[in-house]
């Protein structure tokens, strides 16, 4: 199983406040257990969202809006991909990470879709295309 771990975002993330040499320093080793262990495929952190951009669809319609948004406890900061065998896996291992931030902050823990996952709606044709797309990768 897959799941993506969204760091979310603090008025500090979203002003551009750049972490400690100590919180890099715990986050490289947080980073390399996850390795270690075979779990992480992915970890990067993203830049604020006034860098951003959102794109709204509307039928046929794609209107651009630029960043910053307004709603900083709806941003992300970060994120990881881990590969685990359950929630409460991943919910352990996030509960050995370091606070992201030298505030308060959270969170979330998501569940990746698998093509499985969509039933019938994922053909064996589909299956095969993402299969092809994801050996390209």
């Amino acid at each position: 199983m897959r799941f993506m771990i969204i760091v979310k975002a603090t008025e500090d993330s979203e002003a551009g406040k750049m972490p400690s040499t100590e919180l890099l320093a715990a986050m490289g080793k947080f980073n390399e257990e996850l390795v270690s262990a075979g779990v992480l495929l992915a970890g990067e952190g993203v830049h604020p969202s006034s860098k951003g951009a959102r794109i709204r669809y509307e039928g046929t319609k794609r209107t651009v809006i630029d960043g910053p948004f307004a709603e900083t406890k709806e941003l992300i900061a970060g994120f990881w991909l881990l590969q685990v065998k359950s929630k409460e896996e991943a919910i352990e291992w996030m509960k050995r990470c370091p606070n992201p931030f030298d505030t308060p902050s959270e969170i979330e823990i998501r569940q990746v879709f698998e093509m499985e996952d969509f039933g019938d709606a994922a053909t064996p044709e589909l299956v095969a295309q993402e299969e092809a797309l994801r050996a390209r990768l």
